[in-house]
């Protein structure tokens, strides 16, 4: 069908509070991944390069999604790979680290690997809400542009989570349970037809996790 301004000025603003509502906890989880780059210098251009990417990933979704999104394989790879995102973040983090500490190339490859994390991270949290979307408006112009300010938001919001990890010492370890929340909830709503637990349930989780993340202020010393 057309594209009207009647859809544009009622659909529109619905799906950018749609994108900025489900990024909140996206923003926290590549924060949290940005971190692990030692250089101030060099996260923000983490997160620059890594959303470009990522934002690149989510046209291709959307163009794509009559056929994409039927591939239970893409969903279900998404919920495993946040999940293994979590345990390898939380539980093994300080192996990594040491191991690439060192040399220019090991810091290169550090940051390419922060890069490739927050471009295919980002994707896997973009896949619900470019499904709720795609339900809402079969407009691809408009579900793209709501995509963009809500890209937008995220490196706003994300580069002020990134200073707040420095004062809220189990922020980061939030975010991490955050992206678990979400891998677990991706990988129940594609695996189970009939719904566990409601979305909002899931949503609390990750509320409370926030909560939980923000109870702990680091002291200056």
């Amino acid at each position: 069908s057309d594209l009207s301004w009647y859809e544009i000025f009622t659909l529109l603003p619905i799906l950018i509070a749609l994108e900025l509502l489900l990024s909140a906890d996206n923003a926290v989880a590549l924060a949290s991944l940005t971190k692990s780059l030692d250089s101030s210098e060099l996260r923000p251009r983490a997160l620059n390069i890594g959303i470009t990417i990522s934002l690149l990933f989510r046209i291709i979704l959307i163009i794509l999604s009559n056929v994409l999104l039927r591939f239970i394989l893409i969903r279900v790879f998404a919920g495993f790979y946040l999940i293994y995102l979590f345990f390898s973040n939380v539980f093994l983090n300080s192996d990594l680290e040491n191991a690439e500490n060192g040399t220019d190339n090991k810091n290169n490859f550090r940051f390419l690997r922060v890069v490739a994390l927050l471009s295919i991270t980002d994707f896997a949290f973009s896949i619900d809400s470019i499904t709720t979307a795609v339900a809402i408006s079969d407009q691809y112009i408009l579900i793209i542009f709501g995509a963009v300010i809500g890209v937008l938001a995220l490196r706003f919001t994300s580069g002020i989570f990134l200073k707040l990890l420095d004062i809220f010492s189990r922020l980061e370890t939030a975010g991490y349970v955050a992206i678990l929340i979400v891998g677990i909830k991706l990988l129940l709503n594609t695996l189970i037809k009939e719904s566990i637990l409601p979305d909002y349930y899931f949503y609390f989780l990750i509320l409370f996790a926030f909560i939980w993340g923000f109870s702990n202020k680091e002291s200056k010393t």
